[in-house]
């Protein structure tokens, strides 16, 4: 069956985003995780010349928001963004999505986590769609949970912000070949700070010229491998 991919496009620098954080790690603290949603935070960088510069945000992921609204011909990007699937989301309207994923993936996905040392993990997975298509690619993304920041400027100043599912690294995109399967490897490199056990791996099959989202996969770091 298909598990939808949910982006968050935020920033601490956002006096809007801290409600759409809260949403997002309520994902986590009701269930664990929802079964058949894959969620991840992308912090964004374009709030950081506004007062306050937010640690997780990064260049790529202003750049993925902006793919997303130029392929799906959104008039704007904003923060906070939700993305499902690859096209705008409002969860006040329709409440949590796992119960839209009904049928049949249009790609299957595997993953193997092994830690390389003590500052590394090795990610392996394979992909393979269940019809030919050669518009399709893999993104891996590696995301950190029981996050906090302390906000000392900016709309934010004073607040103590709380953050699940924050991607620290996006790497791809791995392009599937026209026969539809492929494997594909990374060695992530871990930050000193970073809590091994508050990290997992997602990785997802997405369209190139629309981003709509075949499949998705997210794995904890402490699991060695699974599939779907």
């Amino acid at each position: 069956m298909r598990t939808s991919l949910l982006e968050l496009f935020t920033s601490e620098g956002c006096s809007s985003c801290p409600p759409a954080d809260r949403w997002l790690s309520g994902l986590r603290a009701q269930t664990g995780t929802p079964q058949r949603l894959v969620p991840l935070a992308f912090h964004v960088d374009y709030w950081n010349q506004l007062g306050w510069v937010d640690r997780f945000a990064k260049p790529a992921y202003s750049t993925r928001q902006y793919w997303i609204a130029g392929v799906t011909r959104a008039r704007t990007v904003y923060t906070p963004q939700f993305v499902l699937d690859g096209r705008d989301w409002r969860p006040a309207r329709t409440g949590y999505p796992e119960a839209r994923n009904d049928r049949e993936a249009a790609a299957q996905l595997h993953l193997e986590l092994r830690p390389a040392d003590a500052g590394r993990l090795e990610v392996r997975g394979e992909a393979l769609l269940r019809t030919p298509r050669e518009d399709a690619q893999v993104f891996l993304a590696l995301y950190e949970n029981n996050l906090t920041s302390r906000i000392e400027a900016g709309e934010n100043a004073g607040k103590l912000l709380r953050h699940d599912y924050v991607v620290r690294e996006l790497v791809g995109p791995f392009r599937l070949p026209a026969s539809g399967a492929s494997a594909f490897q990374h060695r992530f490199i871990l930050g000193t700070d970073w809590k091994r056990d508050d990290l997992g791996v997602s990785a997802f099959v997405q369209n190139a010229a629309t981003a709509e989202v075949f499949q998705a996969l997210q794995r904890p770091a402490c699991k060695s491998q699974g599939n779907f």
